[in-house]
């Protein structure tokens, strides 16, 4: 049975109406990105693994004070 993705903003989304960030899903087993100002168009996907390590990266870049 096919599952509609469910989206989900940033909590970090722009001011105004919030519509200048990514959103994300789990489309299993991956993560899926798009543009929330053009939601029709391309969606990127990704490993969960990756998806999971780039934030970490992000959380933790190299060099950053601890």
């Amino acid at each position: 049975m096919f599952a509609p993705i469910q989206w989900q903003k940033s909590s970090y989304s722009g001011g105004g109406e919030g519509n200048d960030c990514v959103e994300v899903a789990l489309d299993h087993p991956h993560i899926a990105v798009r543009d929330s100002k053009a939601p029709a168009r391309a969606v990127l996907t990704f490993p969960t693994p990756a998806f999971t390590a780039f934030l970490a990266a992000l959380r933790n870049p190299p060099g950053a004070m601890k």
